[in-house]
């Protein structure tokens, strides 16, 4: 095992990087964060064009079938400039639940445009009884003689401000155990009956409640086999939370540079106060944490490759990154101080996405109680 970067992996960091100081420097995530859409179409065109919309999708349909290890890279640098994207719900949760369940006509008509960028999807998969296990799924699909009405309420959902369609996780049976019975549905979002709202709240992306009332949808629009969804969302859903982890060590080794940068340039009482030992404790656990939350998200990512078990490492990594990264950005304003709160100054930004990422794709309690029950303690 080997987690080092190799030398293309670190020609498409350093062109990551560069993307993300020029496309979306701190000006702009500020300006993102602040429209109604926490969308820019021109950064996603652009994303597309080099190709990292469709990175990990099979060549046969507009990808470039690439590791999720490449893929990671770019999206620590995304974390790392704060950069707000359908990427994860799009290119990655939904693309590959359509790769792993889709029919071929599916595949044809989706992939390649998701691929390039021009077809925008959500997963709509949260409800009022959150949790992010096949036991939280209560959204009804009733089957009628020309399809299934949707009657239910969706909490949480990103990017459905911006997408085209809409992947919605519902409950076609109810017996036997909680994975069965689950079936997925591709829904235009402008489908009579669906509406949304945005919710409000010390967030770090948009979130919306989505609302299916009494939504028909043909046979069609069905992904996968009737009550066999979960087998092809699960694996998704893994790989998408060692991405998420990626990104979110990008976010957290911004706020370290920029608490470091702010106490060699910050002078109190006549000296900088990174000679103080308490902001040097800060700093020091700041480091720790996020090399222990890398070196978990790197090696999950390895495994996912490798085609190895992985359902322990990514639980371990989003337990470990969730909460160095919210620890991080209180130290931080511990740190900053007054000056950590300004609009104009971009540490906000990281600690609101600090705290809704926490949950997304579940919290440290879910992950601690899944790999309990995977170590089978």
């Amino acid at each position: 095992m080997d987690l080092s970067f190799n030398e293309v992996q670190q020609m498409l960091g350093k062109t990551a990087r560069d993307f993300m100081e020029k496309e979306c420097p701190g000006e702009v995530a500020l300006q993102l964060a602040a429209s109604d859409t926490g969308f820019s179409a021109d950064i996603w065109r652009k994303m597309a064009d080099l190709g990292w919309v469709g990175m990990v999708l099979p060549e046969k349909y507009g990808g470039m079938e690439r590791s999720l290890a490449d893929l990671a890279i770019v999206y620590e640098e995304m974390g790392w400039a704060a950069l707000p994207s359908p990427h994860l719900s799009s290119a990655v949760l939904c693309a590959l639940t359509i790769l792993a369940a889709g029919s071929e006509e599916q595949k044809q008509q989706l992939l390649p445009a998701i691929s390039r960028g021009e077809r925008i999807l959500a997963l709509a998969f949260t409800e009022p009884d959150f949790g992010w296990g096949p036991e939280s799924v209560h959204l009804t699909a009733t089957p009628g003689d020309n399809g299934f009405t949707l009657d239910g309420t969706k909490l949480f959902v990103p990017d459905i401000q911006i997408a085209d369609q809409v992947l919605c996780v519902a409950r076609t049976g109810e017996a036997g155990s909680p994975e069965e019975g689950i079936t997925l549905f591709l829904v235009d979002r402008e489908t009579p009956g669906i509406s949304w709202r945005s919710l409000t709240g010390f967030q770090g992306e948009k979130l919306n409640e989505v609302t299916f009332n009494s939504v028909k949808v043909p046979r069609s629009s069905v992904v996968g086999e009737l009550g066999k969804g979960w087998a092809a969302l699960a694996p998704a859903l893994e790989k998408a939370t060692a991405l998420l982890c990626a990104y979110m060590v990008g976010g957290c080794r911004r706020v370290f540079e920029l608490t470091a940068e702010y106490s060699r340039t910050r002078v109190q009482f006549g000296v900088n106060i990174g000679s103080f030992q308490r902001v040097q404790d800060h700093i020091i656990e700041m480091l720790n944490g996020l090399d222990g939350a890398r070196w978990a998200t790197y090696y999950a990512l390895w495994k996912l490759d490798e085609g190895e078990p992985a359902a322990k490492v990514v639980s371990l990594a989003k337990a470990v990154i969730s909460d160095v990264y919210w620890r991080a950005c209180q130290s931080a304003h511990d740190v900053h101080a007054g000056a950590g709160v300004m609009k104009e100054y971009p540490l906000h930004l990281y600690t609101r996405q600090s705290c809704s990422l926490y949950h997304y794709l579940g919290d440290p309690v879910f992950h601690r109680k899944r790999l309990t029950r995977l170590l089978e303690l």
